[in-house]
């Protein structure tokens, strides 16, 4: 399969190393800084699940220059995603379809309105990995999941090669019968982990101490729920239980991936995830009240020192 990353940050190079080692036909689409620290330092990654290089990683700055692509891995964070449209417009063009893993949902609607809904395939990741100074993959937890499946009849020839193909490649890979139920369930989590963590600026263990503080945490799960069902997908009590134990699954240092950029003063994801779903539930009738106090507490720090 030709396959095209989008976005070769950590989630992004990771996946696309892990196919290339299985054999596929991998090309890295990415802007000039990226493509000098991949062509002076290689692509490496460190993984507590077996350590992998590409030394020489097939890379390009444009899409033009790309002839034949089946799928492009879109993973970029949600505010980024407006910039990959001259890209994916270009691949889709060239008979592309796209597999986005960001985080959240509401990415979904938008690509099938810009690209038409056989182009766009379901998919998600459990991943925690970074980069390090010479840009190489960091994957820290032994979690290391995609999960994809067909958002139309269209797509399911392309999911089972999908399927196919990571079988041999070093990363659990699960082709869903129900993607929309996978990817709300984990919009659900990621809602409510990176929420309290960025809003209360601590970590997950200094929250489990903070009985009225995990509480809110609990409100964001039954609130996305709520959400999931008025919006046509079966997210059950059985989900948010599960979820509910997640949150005490992990390091007590351990934090979400926006709390951590909250506190290096980058962009966050937080207009793309609670935004997202507020203006979600607007479309619903529905308010949210808890999701909408943690949106107006993490909005003032997108982008800002603290």
């Amino acid at each position: 399969m030709n396959i095209v990353v989008l976005g070769a940050g950590a989630l992004g190079a990771y996946f696309g190393a892990r196919w290339q080692e299985a054999g596929q036909n991998v090309t890295y689409l990415v802007r000039s800084r990226r493509a000098k620290q991949l062509r002076e330092h290689g692509l490496h990654i460190q993984s507590v699940q077996g350590d992998y290089e590409v030394n020489t990683p097939k890379i390009v700055e444009q899409p033009e220059d790309i002839d034949s692509a089946d799928l492009v891995l879109l993973a970029v964070k949600g505010y980024h995603l407006p910039s990959t449209y001259p890209a994916l417009d270009v691949l889709v063009e060239k008979g592309a379809k796209i597999l986005p893993i960001l985080n959240g949902n509401e990415h979904f609607d938008v690509l099938q309105e810009r690209y038409g809904v056989e182009k766009v395939l379901g998919g998600l990741a459990f991943i925690i990995a970074t980069l390090n100074e010479n840009g190489h993959v960091v994957h820290t937890s032994k979690a290391h999941d995609m999960v994809f499946g067909a958002l139309h009849p269209s797509q399911t020839e392309l999911c089972e090669q999908l399927q196919q193909i990571s079988e041999p490649a070093n990363f659990s890979n699960t082709y869903s019968d129900n993607i929309q139920e996978a990817i709300w369930n984990k919009y659900m989590f990621i809602h409510a982990f990176s929420g309290i963590t960025t809003a209360s600026n601590l970590s997950i263990g200094e929250i489990w101490e903070q009985t009225e503080t995990l509480n809110i945490a609990y409100k964001l799960l039954e609130e996305m729920k709520e959400l999931a069902n008025a919006s046509g997908v079966s997210i059950t009590t059985k989900h948010v239980e599960a979820a509910s134990e997640n949150l005490h699954k992990f390091h007590p240092e351990a934090t979400s991936s926006m709390h951590q950029d909250r506190r290096k003063g980058l962009p966050l994801e937080v207009e793309h995830i609670h935004g997202g779903a507020l203006r979600q539930a607007k479309k619903v009738g529905l308010t949210l009240p808890y999701t909408e106090t943690i949106y107006g507490l993490i909005k003032p720090f997108d982008g800002k020192n603290n």
